[in-house]
């Protein structure tokens, strides 16, 4: 990790809640309200938060799987949307999302007509501001979470923490 977490700390509530309380706290509401309030479908929400993940490197993002109603996308999902411009997995949706995401988070500069003519025919002016949200959030915080080491120790239960540069043992 890239931070110091005192003895007995959870790294992540530490990081977003105590050491930076008048931003971290806005900015876990924040991100936290990107999943409680979407209106998005669950598998465009999945592709685009996916591709910022994959873009990102930020490891429990990758791992991370949103669930509503007990439902989650199917295994291999991330697969899919890796592949986004070749699958067959993906509807015109959540193929839109994940290019969405990896123009907004790698080339953001060049979305042009021909992009936003085909966004405004599968998506709403709404969704496509809620999904821009999304993206922001996204991508700012997965990359913060990795940048600072903090994917390396926020993985889902059962799963083994990998080694990363700088990682505490034990951490």
């Amino acid at each position: 990790m890239r931070v110091d977490i005192p003895e007995g700390k959870d790294p992540i509530g530490y990081v977003w809640g105590e050491m930076v309380p008048g931003i971290g706290i806005a900015a876990s509401n924040f991100s936290l309200a990107v999943y409680a309030h979407t209106t998005l479908g669950l598998r465009e929400f999945e592709a685009a938060r996916l591709r910022i993940a994959q873009i990102n490197g930020c490891v429990f993002c990758l791992d991370w799987r949103t669930e509503r109603d007990g439902v989650k996308v199917e295994e291999g999902f991330d697969a899919a949307v890796a592949d986004w411009r070749d699958t067959s997995v993906l509807d015109g949706r959540a193929r839109l999302a994940a290019e969405y995401a990896e123009r907004y988070a790698l080339d953001h500069h060049n979305l042009d007509e021909d992009f936003w003519s085909r966004m405004t025919a599968h998506y709403s002016q709404a969704e496509i501001v809620e999904l821009s949200m999304c993206l922001g959030s996204w991508l700012a915080f997965g990359r913060l979470n990795h940048v600072l080491g903090l994917d390396a120790v926020c993985v889902l239960p059962g799963h083994a923490a990998p080694s990363a540069p700088g990682a505490r043992p034990g951490a």
